[in-house]
């Protein structure tokens, strides 16, 4: 079972000795952030700011810093459980035809519905700070970059509703603290938050918005994950944690956030309200300019008695989003599966930020089977913001670089192996000449056929013999060597 709030996973964290509690005095001011970046690089353990300079707050850090800490955080032993189980509940409706991520995980959470379920108290209500009283200076917000706009903060869980259809969306976006009480959303065009308030700019009404932070872990990373507008992120989160997540009404805003939350920011966006957002040292290791965004005003700040902030670092690779990103990889591969059956596996890069890099194994049956399958993840929800996309056969080890780049390097004929096109890109992609699209490439780096146009024959790869393997393994062994 998955944590059920964020004390009870750091303290089994601090119990399992991967929790590093920091006494000494540290300052938000880039200093926190150069720590944890060192820390997170060696993959080093959890930390537990006591004594943030400015802030009476203890601040948590680099708590999903390992895939191990991931999974543990998702209350698993391994990240491919959760895709493994999927898998197995999605077995009986393939002859069905499900048709597509949106479908299949609808019939998931049918045959495993833990929905949400309401609680009429909370300990996030303990302390209320209303009006004059709302202080966001109070909260160990970190400025990380030098040349970052000001303070961000981080991993807050920003809660809205459609206008309209009254379905609410839970997504993760960078906030700048602009004043005590504004607080700037930086929603991109692709988001449904910004679908959602776009609609109410329409209508001309302001639109209600409730962040949480330090939520129950497996909320946390809910929010992060790609899933289509139509599913509810706290019904994902219920079937990942095995139990329902428990929701509590906000104060002062008709929105619910988890009861399990640590701080909780409540307020509006007025039609129109702009302001610069930015510039921002982003996951991508490049700052993004300065951009007009919305902007939330706070009238209601709540917290628990004795809150802790959780926040993260995001910049160059390796950072703390590599765990949660890969926690996506692995548990979106049988939905992947289930309309490209051909697909054995495949790897997002930590180094290509996730959205900008693919590489596949494939079961190849056919001619330009490779450009069937770059087309179809070109099709799949976010997955339409990847610029490249690299095809090899199931044999290949999508996750061994050396062996990828082997396969990449010898086997594509770039006269007739690449594929060009132009699509959307991601709203931080800063190589596109115009914002929001740009140039895509599929390579084709499976062995050739006769029908694809490949006149000669394709050679076997030099391989080891099985034999000779295992005799020398279990000579070395006999002398102690590792083989």
């Amino acid at each position: 079972m998955s944590a059920t709030d964020l004390p009870d996973f750091l303290a089994a964290l601090e119990r399992s000795g991967e929790l590093s509690r920091i006494s000494v005095e540290v300052d938000p001011y880039l200093e926190v952030a150069e720590i944890v970046s060192r820390v997170s690089a060696q993959f080093g353990p959890a930390l537990l700011f006591e004594n943030v300079k400015g802030s009476k707050i203890p601040l948590a850090m680099n708590v999903f810093g390992t895939t191990a800490r991931m999974a543990r955080a998702l209350g698993v032993s391994d990240l491919d459980e959760i895709g493994a189980r999927i898998g197995e509940l999605l077995a009986p409706e393939l002859p069905k035809s499900v048709g597509g991520i949106k479908d299949a995980l609808g019939k998931v959470m049918q045959l495993r519905s833990a929905p949400p379920k309401t609680v009429k108290q909370a300990a996030v209500h303990s302390v209320v700070l209303r009006g004059d009283d709302v202080d966001l200076n109070l909260i160990p917000g970190i400025h990380q970059w030098p040349g970052d706009a000001g303070v961000f903060l981080n991993l807050g869980l920003t809660h809205t509703k459609h206008p309209e259809t009254g379905d609410r969306n839970l997504g993760l976006y960078r906030l700048q603290k602009h004043s005590r009480n504004q607080l700037g959303l930086h929603w991109q065009i692709h988001k449904d938050s910004n679908a959602h308030h776009a609609v109410a700019e329409r209508l001309g009404e302001r639109l209600p918005v409730a962040i949480a932070f330090g939520a129950p872990p497996v909320v946390t990373y809910a929010a992060s994950a790609p899933l289509p507008a139509e599913i509810d992120e706290y019904l994902f989160a219920g079937f990942l944690a095995g139990e329902r997540i428990e929701l509590v009404d906000c104060l002062t805003v008709p929105l619910q956030v988890p009861a399990g939350a640590q701080i909780v920011l409540e307020g509006w966006i007025e039609p129109g309200a702009r302001m610069p957002e930015g510039p921002f040292g982003d996951h991508t290791g490049y700052y993004t300019p300065q951009e007009d965004f919305p902007f939330m005003t706070v009238e209601t700040m709540t917290m628990t008695t004795a809150p802790i902030f959780q926040s993260i670092v995001v910049g160059r690779p390796p950072q703390e989003d590599g765990p949660i990103g890969m926690a996506t990889e692995r548990i979106f591969l049988p939905l992947l599966q289930l309309t490209n059956p051909e697909i054995v596996d495949y790897h997002l890069p930590e180094y290509g930020v996730f959205h900008n890099c693919v590489i596949v194994s494939i079961d190849k049956q056919f001619p330009k089977h490779a450009m069937k399958v770059m087309n179809a993840l070109w099709g799949v929800g976010l997955m339409s913001l990847t610029k490249l996309i690299v095809v090899v056969d199931k044999q290949v080890d999508v996750h061994n670089y050396a062996e990828v780049a082997w396969q990449v390097l010898g086997n594509v004929d770039y006269d007739h192996d690449v594929l060009h096109t132009t699509g959307p890109v991601d709203h931080l992609d800063h190589s596109a000449y115009q914002q929001f699209w740009g140039g895509k490439l599929g390579i084709d780096a499976t062995a050739k056929r006769a029908d694809e146009g490949y006149t000669r024959q394709w050679p076997d790869a030099v391989v080891h013999d099985d034999d000779v393997v295992a005799r020398v393994s279990k000579r070395w062994a006999s002398y102690g060597i590792s083989p």
